[in-house]
């Protein structure tokens, strides 16, 4: 896997008078079945989060509210993703670091995710991680 296997999707925007809405449908919007969701938030000034690669899992990340950097490597190439739209969000294929940073004031950071948490898929040191793709 590599970071250009990782990609942005645009979701359905529903947009009216009213306010505006944004649906998500596994396997239609996003490409996998999602197992597991969760949110970052309060994340303080200055702070990173992830800072981790996934050995199966893959994830759909979104900037709900404010916005937030993901930076990818797969231990050749590096790309940095700006999130800051509701109805976009960032597909991370397995086997690719992730770094989150830069979060705005305010931001919510939504987390959809293809398996269940599972410790043994994740890859916490960096040099394990480039000892596994090299291997």
């Amino acid at each position: 896997m590599s970071v250009n296997n990782c990609y942005l999707i645009e979701l359905p925007k529903v947009s009216e008078p009213r306010g505006n809405l944004t649906f998500i449908e596994e396997t239609r919007h996003v490409p996998f079945e999602i197992k597991r969701t969760y949110y970052l938030y309060d994340v303080p000034a200055g702070a990173m989060r992830a800072g981790h690669a996934h050995k199966e899992l893959q994830q759909f990340l979104i900037a709900l509210s404010g916005s937030f950097d993901v930076l990818l490597d797969d231990g050749q190439e590096k790309k940095r993703y700006h999130l800051n739209r509701p109805y976009v969000g960032l597909y991370v294929c397995p086997m690719v670091w992730r770094e989150l940073d830069n979060f705005s004031a305010g931001s919510v950071c939504l987390a959809l995710a293809s398996t269940f948490f599972a410790e043994s898929d994740y890859y916490r040191e960096y040099d394990a991680f480039l000892r596994a793709i090299k291997s």
